[in-house]
């Protein structure tokens, strides 16, 4: 007798429990739903999450539990819900970093983004800012391009983890300006910025919704931004392109996602809910005053989508090397 694969069978079981598609659309959920967060908390991910949580609990009938497993620049996390039963209760939120980029860093990646994942819903699209130090003696993208140029590796700029958009950003950056820093990870923005804040950095790539607490303190300067367009949360600050790197755009996005083989109905059910809660004005301003987009499309869409960025962000880190053992 032929033998399933472990998830094969896992997945086999849970269909068999779940009964037919009409039944488990009506009984889902009935019991809490848990969506990890894969970095820590106090990042613009965790923000995130527990906003659309807040309001997704009543629409579902059942608790929406926030869990942070950080690490790895969010591999960890996706990897425990790459595993997890593909039922709807447990779900994800990916970003750029741990479903475009960590298959591309190791030979042997503990979760295929694609594969092992089923798109439920693009939530948010930003751009990344780049804060300095104010101790860092520019003002704009150029100075502080022609700074790094002559130390070259001297400049240090922190990101959410290697192998994030964050980092891969960075080297973007560099490629196209020709200069040379040195990159220090972190397990999540929040750490970052605090180290920003406290001086044992120069630099960071992040998104608006990190730095939004700290404009107007003096405590950080931002430089630019890496949209096509000026960031309404930071109308004062130039975009990449205007400030001499042609063309240049990079957008971070963050989604939902269950693990692979969760039943249709359950994917679908997931995403009216949750196009429901973006759709609310109180959810979608809030996440504008932070700087986010509020996205949209199918689940089919979303999926397509998560293909298109892997296999862009493939090409960056082949073309800069870079490797995560």
């Amino acid at each position: 007798m032929m033998r399933l694969p472990c998830r094969a069978r896992v997945v086999a079981v849970v269909a068999c429990l779940a009964g037919p598609p009409a039944v488990l659309a009506q009984t889902y959920p009935a019991q809490p739903v848990k969506i990890v967060v894969p970095f820590p908390p106090g990042g613009a991910t965790d923000l995130l999450a527990r906003r659309i949580a807040e309001q997704l609990a009543p629409r579902l009938g059942q608790p929406v539990v926030v869990e942070n497993k950080a690490g790895a620049g969010g591999m960890i996390g996706s990897q425990q819900v790459a595993r997890a039963a593909p039922d709807g209760y447990t779900l994800v939120v990916g970003v750029t970093g741990s479903h475009s980029i960590a298959s591309h860093l190791t030979a042997k990646p503990s979760y295929d983004p694609v594969q092992d994942f089923e798109p439920v819903a693009l939530l948010v699209t930003a751009p990344l800012v780049l804060v300095v130090s104010p101790a860092l003696p520019v003002s704009t993208l150029g100075e502080f391009i022609a700074y790094a140029q002559r130390r070259p590796g001297s400049v240090t700029y922190g990101s959410s983890g290697a192998g994030t958009s964050m980092h891969l950003t960075a080297e973007l950056i560099s490629q196209a300006a020709g200069i040379r820093m040195t990159h220090v990870p972190y397990k999540g923005s929040a750490q970052a910025m605090a180290d920003l804040l406290g001086g044992q950095i120069d630099a960071l790539f992040v998104d608006p919704p990190v730095i939004a607490p700290h404009l107007g303190s003096g405590k950080l300067k931002p430089l630019a931004v890496s949209s096509r367009q000026r960031n309404p949360v930071l109308p004062q600050v130039p975009t990449m392109a205007e400030s001499g790197l042609k063309d240049f755009e990079v957008l971070s996005w963050q989604g939902l996602f269950a693990p692979a083989g969760t039943p249709e109905p359950v994917v679908q059910r997931l995403h009216r809910e949750v196009a429901a809660v973006l759709a609310m004005p109180e959810v979608a301003g809030f996440f504008a005053r932070q700087g986010f987009v509020v996205a949209g499309g199918s689940a089919a869409d979303f999926r397509g989508f998560v293909a298109n960025e892997s296999r862009r962000w493939g090409g960056v880190v082949k073309q800069a090397g870079i490797a995560v053992n």
